[in-house]
């Protein structure tokens, strides 16, 4: 409990043993739970983590989304915070994001990546592609955050009784943040976060195939909102 709140860390995972491994190591007191996903992992997911008391959710329907709603139907803390397997965030941002959410009393919050330094051309390019998916986003929806991609989140947990997520996929992460930040009705912002660009284990993300996959479903989103509510939202 932080800040006198009941927190419930998920964590979504495909074959990530190796980087869940060093990861659980240093995981804060203040966690009340701690859901891992196990998304058809042929590896030793599920063991590393119950061996650390995590609770382990099986998830057959592959795919970064479809793992991150299945746990959040099965946390049961007053927050939600998500986190990679591989590391590449520090704890020690998720306090300071909690602290803003509580004393600003806001829905959501989404942590903008900072990077330490662009260490490989893979790095520089999916940094280059989140900037470009970034200005998509707010020429369609006329919001503006620096890191529509972001995977670090913490919002309340009643936040997932207004908002409507339907990507199975990568796309989870914008979606997220256009049902937040369109939404007269939700207070959301974004923080900055230092991001480590070395991950433990292997990335599953797949730079062109999925960022082109993001931008379509990002489309998608928008013709969708355009039906259902013809009046522009609200710019912030």
């Amino acid at each position: 409990m932080l800040f006198g709140k009941t927190i419930s860390l998920v964590i979504p995972a495909h074959n990530e043993a190796e980087g869940l491994s060093h990861l659980l190591q240093d995981t804060p007191e203040y966690l009340d739970e701690i859901v891992v996903v196990d998304n058809n992992c042929t590896d030793d997911t599920a063991g590393v983590c119950r061996g650390f008391g995590c609770r382990v959710v099986a998830e057959p329907t592959q795919g970064y989304g479809a793992a991150l709603k299945a746990g959040f139907r099965a946390a049961t803390g007053d927050l939600i915070m998500t986190m990679d397997a591989d590391g590449t965030c520090l704890f020690e941002s998720y306090r300071r994001m909690i602290k803003h959410l509580v004393e600003h009393d806001l829905d959501f919050i989404t942590g903008r990546r900072v990077p330490d330094r662009f260490r490989t051309l893979a790095s520089l390019m999916r940094f280059l592609g989140d900037m470009f998916l970034d200005a998509i986003c707010w020429v369609l929806f006329r919001f503006w955050v620096f890191d529509s991609q972001s995977g670090i989140w913490v919002f309340k947990r009643k936040l997932l009784e207004r908002v409507k997520l339907e990507s199975d996929g990568w796309a989870l992460s914008e979606e997220f943040k256009i049902e937040a930040f369109t939404d007269p009705s939700v207070k959301a912002a974004e923080l900055p976060v230092l991001y480590i660009n070395i991950r433990l284990g292997e990335s599953k993300l797949r730079i062109w195939r999925d960022g082109f996959a993001n931008l379509l479903f990002m489309l998608k989103k928008w013709r969708q909102k355009k039906r259902t509510r013809p009046d522009s939202p609200p710019s912030r």
